[in-house]
């Protein structure tokens, strides 16, 4: 595998935020983050690696602003990012009483914009993700890949500088995880928006990411990250390349020294 296919780090696009010597310490007394640093750079499909209880879900938060370190300071490019981030959770989150129109309307309709006005950015959104004709549908009414995807849509219809997607897929059966890799991927090509996207799969972070972070359980140690060539077509032929493989096999060496320092 060339230096051009996977790589040490590089600095190759500005940094949209950075993380510079961020903690977090809950109110029980647990640390979840020490001293962490991270630079999310514009452009690219970070993924953060690491086995449960790490703190990658914690960093995710962080940047999206749904809670504040209590050590360090995160830095913004512009106040513009900032102010504009879409999240993804596992769960869906999907007001159940609303259809996957009025889903998708929600973050439009919470920043006064009304109904009218927002019409056709949300058909977009949802012809984007394939569920146009699903509008009027209530999400008990839609697959788990489905209701995934109108949890998508509705962070795409802000047109986000920066997603944040905390395991969205996890829930998945293996096809529809294969699926919304490639939709994912496709919507990344048509927006452009930066994704900082957190899995426990090795396969999933390999497939999808420019960028591996491997983290410790350790108060989100660093123990690798790994750049991938973007240039490469993410498709059936790259799952079975040397290079697919060998990413893999570097990101399951530092996953493993990772769970090895968890092990008293």
């Amino acid at each position: 595998m060339s230096a051009r296919d996977i790589a040490d780090v590089q600095v190759t696009a500005p940094a949209l935020v950075s993380l510079r010597a961020v903690g977090k310490t809950f109110p029980s007394g647990l640390v979840a983050l020490a001293d962490y640093d991270l630079d999310v750079r514009d452009g690219e499909i970070l993924t953060l690696l690491g086995p449960s209880g790490c703190g990658k879900s914690t960093v995710l938060r962080l940047i999206a602003g749904l809670a504040s370190p209590t050590a360090g300071a995160i830095n913004w490019s512009a106040p513009q990012v900032k102010n504009n981030i879409g999240v993804v959770f596992q769960d869906a989150t999907l007001l159940p009483w609303a259809s996957v129109f009025d889903n998708v309307f929600l973050p439009l309709r919470l920043k006064g914009v009304s109904r009218e006005a927002a019409s056709r950015r949300i058909e977009e959104a949802l012809a984007h993700v394939g569920l146009l004709n699903f509008s009027r549908a209530l999400p008990r009414e839609l697959s788990g890949g489905m209701r995934m995807r109108c949890a998508i849509a509705r962070a795409l219809v802000t047109r986000p500088t920066l997603m944040m997607m905390d395991e969205p897929f996890a829930a998945l059966d293996e096809v529809t995880r294969f699926k919304l890799n490639d939709d994912l991927l496709a919507l990344k090509r048509r927006f452009g928006a930066t994704i900082v996207f957190v899995t426990h799969s090795v396969f999933e972070a390999a497939y999808l990411s420019t960028r591996i972070v491997v983290m410790s359980r350790r108060a989100g140690r660093l123990i690798d990250d790994i750049e991938i060539d973007p240039a490469i077509p993410r498709d059936d032929d790259y799952r079975s390349s040397k290079t697919f493989a060998d990413v893999c096999r570097r990101a399951s060496q530092a996953l493993r020294v990772s769970i090895e320092e968890a092990t008293p």
